[in-house]
């Protein structure tokens, strides 16, 4: 039976980035994910923020052309500008993204383990035995500990006793090509509950890919239904007659803040399985490479230890102090069913008071809090 120091389930960002770093430190990391190849079935936008793109090193073709302005819609299409003196979005390119990270992963030792699917995990002495499923049927495996990276609605934390979501919004995109851009790149985001019921709508046009989508509660409304209405209604917005449709993404996105039980002796959560999104905007990729990199240090520690207070450190209630406001912002959104109500809010925001407001939900650089400094050397994905 293989034996590894550590088995993450879920090759997404955060799966990756905590198998890199682990493995950089001459861990052995088995790394399994349910897919074929990292390229299928992308459930996130991938729009990375400025406090990311400052803080980590991506790799800069696994970028778009950066993007400064954005345009906020109310329902009746009435819109306000918003414009930064920075660089503030970018819109990944993810399947690469992720084969890069991945490339790198291997190069450093990780095992690669394609096209396999968790099932369950028997507790012993020192570790655990995982069984998982693969195209050659069931097979096992023993791993001194575990990293649920698989997503919002996380097998791994049921499995390890830990706190799962309960709440998260879903959203669908298509990413378009040939679309013509007149003037700078363009965040275009509308606010209607008919379209996007407790979130919103959004086309994000960088110049060279235009990204469009919905996100919403499940129970009110149907993903794609509203994402083609929506798609037909950026007649006066953006020109699609020539677009080429590159593909389609989706999934749930976690609202509910970060969970409060996200670790213990045997695993722990990260990304979207530890919910680790913003509630307010629904925000991922800068919780999640925040969250992993402490993640890797906590395991790292551990396994060179042995000493619990070492997972101890590794909690949620030590966040969620600081997500309170964000966590009451999200149950009024969520509230708001009328569009005349939300025709109200969107007038108030062009208040000068309140546009500040809007302001820094876009381009403040209030994330998700650094649970550990950041490392002196430059982050992993610098070398990818």
């Amino acid at each position: 039976m293989e034996t590894y120091d550590v088995t993450i389930i879920g090759a997404g960002l955060a799966g990756l980035q905590v198998a890199c770093l682990l493995a950089e430190r001459n861990h052995r990391v088995a790394l399994i994910d349910r897919k074929a190849s990292l390229d299928q079935s992308i459930h996130t936008t991938g729009i990375f923020v400025r406090r990311t793109l400052e803080d980590f090193s991506l790799p800069e073709d696994c970028l778009g052309p950066p993007v400064r302005d954005v345009r906020l819609y109310s329902p009746a299409r009435r819109w306000m500008d918003l414009s930064s003196p920075h660089d503030e979005f970018r819109v990944g390119r993810m399947g690469l993204l992720y084969q890069r990270f991945l490339n790198r992963g291997i190069c450093d030792g990780v095992e690669w383990m394609p096209s396999t699917q968790f099932i369950e995990c028997t507790k012993l002495k020192g570790g655990m035995v995982l069984r998982l499923q693969d195209r050659a049927g069931s097979r096992l495996i023993r791993t001194k500990y575990l990293v649920g990276a698989d997503g919002a609605n996380s097998r791994v934390a049921a499995a390890l006793g830990l706190d799962v979501n309960s709440e998260w919004i879903v959203g669908v995109e298509e990413v378009f090509e040939g679309v013509p851009l007149e003037g700078p790149a363009i965040f275009h985001c509308f606010i209607d509950p008919q379209i996007a019921p407790g979130y919103l709508a959004w086309a994000v046009h960088d110049g060279e890919q235009v990204h469009i989508g919905v996100g919403g509660y499940a129970g009110r409304f149907d993903p794609i239904k509203s994402l083609t209405k929506f798609r037909g209604s950026l007649g006066g917005v953006l020109d699609l007659s020539q677009a080429r449709l590159l593909e389609r993404r989706g999934g749930r996105i976690p609202v509910g803040g970060v969970l409060r039980r996200i670790a213990n002796a045997d695993g722990l959560l990260v990304g979207d399985a530890a919910g680790a999104v913003s509630p307010l905007t629904a925000g991922g990729l800068d919780p999640c490479l925040r969250l992993s990199f402490f993640a890797a240090e906590v395991v790292s520690k551990y396994l060179e230890t042995g000493n619990p207070g070492v997972v101890a450190a590794y909690s949620g209630e030590l966040f969620r102090a600081r997500f309170v406001s964000r966590l009451w912002m999200r149950r009024m959104i969520s509230s708001v069913n009328s569009r005349i109500l939300a025709e109200f809010g969107c007038a108030l925001l062009r208040l000068p008071l309140i546009k500040v407001f809007a302001w820094q939900v876009f381009f403040g650089r209030g994330s998700f809090p650094d649970a550990h400094p950041l490392p002196t050397a430059e982050p992993i994905a610098s070398t990818l």
